[in-house]
């Protein structure tokens, strides 16, 4: 018998493949290497849905489930501070990109007002 895959899980999937190449392979917080099967891969929005953000690819990037778990609703700074104090080298590079390509989406369709404040504080933190 085989499984079927709903429609928001296929979309997630696809998403996800195409950060993946988007990107690097690899877990935006402590870089470690995501490859099937070893290393679940997961989107990780870089604004949360909490604070407005979209369930769009300008908001995802890649991240281990650990690393998505642990974050909770944790804001983008505080948590890429944490990773750094536990040793990990998050990718801040990589997450100043895609609040930047955010930031231009929604300039261009408008929409997210709630997320436009958190989007630019971050920036300013991360030191855009």
């Amino acid at each position: 018998m085989v499984a079927s895959v709903g429609k928001s899980a296929a979309n997630r999937r696809t998403r996800l493949d195409e950060i993946l190449e988007r990107d690097e392979p690899t877990c935006v917080w402590c870089r470690r290497p995501i490859a099937v099967h070893l290393v679940e891969a997961t989107t990780e929005h870089v604004v949360p849905k909490l604070k407005g953000g979209p369930s769009w690819i300008e908001n995802e990037v890649a991240a281990c489930r650990r690393c998505n778990s642990r974050r909770g609703h944790k804001n983008l700074t505080e948590w890429a501070d944490e990773c750094e104090q536990n040793g990990w080298e998050p990718d801040r590079a990589r997450l100043i990109r895609t609040l930047e390509s955010l930031q231009a989406r929604i300039a261009k369709d408008g929409g997210q007002r709630k997320a436009r404040p958190y989007i630019k504080t971050q920036l300013r933190r991360l030191g855009s």
